[in-house]
């Protein structure tokens, strides 16, 4: 595994446009890797990229404590692909924030709230994960798998391959392309309702709950065991892997697409 710092990282493009506490970096990843972004509080947002190369941008907004100039980004090289991240001050009295793929690392904002957003460009055949704590994430429709994850946000993710959000505070809308995945695919959140598109052959083991909403579901499904109008357990098609949705305060609807 490698870290780089800000300035000392290959291919990194600082631009005159580009304010000094900004960031962008470009670069390449073979088809199946992962571009992986991870922010405390801001939006993040992923498009499609037009070429063969990933584009990601950082803006910084400074808010009412702390520094802007004291929040700097890291970029992590490592077996699955990249991970970028938007680092905060330590607090000294804790221990060090780290920037490392997937669950490991550690994010604290160490009572600054400056917001940075970020923007991210994905080409075809690259995965992309997005993070953020206190923001909405949200994409276009990516050419490979995309997973999302906040916790006071909003999530609408939408890409080619498989798709997995999960937050607490928000609603999640999420568009999958493959009717078939590996392992378990799970929509999380509490406050918020969650509606998840996907297409019209897919097999899969269902498991929806709700405490205060509805189910509704495009695809008729073969019951197991008990059911009720706010709890599901059943079986779409031939099944296969499992889909687990679960909320609180919000309806679950699965729409089928083609």
């Amino acid at each position: 595994m490698r870290t780089f710092a800000i300035l000392a990282v290959a291919g990194l493009i600082m631009t005159p446009a580009l304010q000094a506490q900004d960031f962008e970096w470009s670069g390449r990843l073979d088809a199946g890797k992962t571009i992986e972004v991870k922010g405390i509080n801001g939006d993040v947002h992923a498009a499609r990229a037009s070429g063969n190369e990933i584009e990601v941008t950082a803006r910084k907004t400074e808010g009412r404590r702390g520094d802007a100039d004291e929040v700097t980004f890291q970029v992590i090289e490592h077996d699955g692909g990249v991970t970028i991240c938007a680092v905060y001050p330590d607090d000294p009295d804790e221990r060090p924030n780290r920037c490392e793929p997937g669950h490991s690392g550690r994010m604290n904002t160490n009572d600054n709230n400056t917001q940075v957003d970020f923007e991210v460009r994905v080409p075809a055949r690259v995965n992309f994960v997005g993070k953020t704590v206190n923001g909405d994430v949200r994409t276009d429709r990516l050419g490979g798998d995309a997973f999302a994850y906040t916790v006071n946000g909003g999530i609408e993710v939408a890409a080619d391959g498989v798709v997995e959000a999960s937050t607490v505070n928000g609603s999640i809308h999420a568009a999958m392309g493959r009717a078939d995945w590996g392992g378990d695919l799970e929509f999380h959140t509490v406050n918020g309702s969650i509606t998840v598109e996907l297409p019209a052959g897919v097999g899969a083991e269902v498991r929806a709950s709700t405490v205060n909403g509805g189910l509704e579901t495009d695809f008729p499904l073969t019951i197991q065991g008990r059911w009720g109008p706010r709890q599901l357990t059943g079986t779409i098609g031939d099944g296969g892997h499992r889909l687990d949705l679960e909320t609180v305060n919000g309806s679950i609807r699965l729409k089928r697409v083609g």
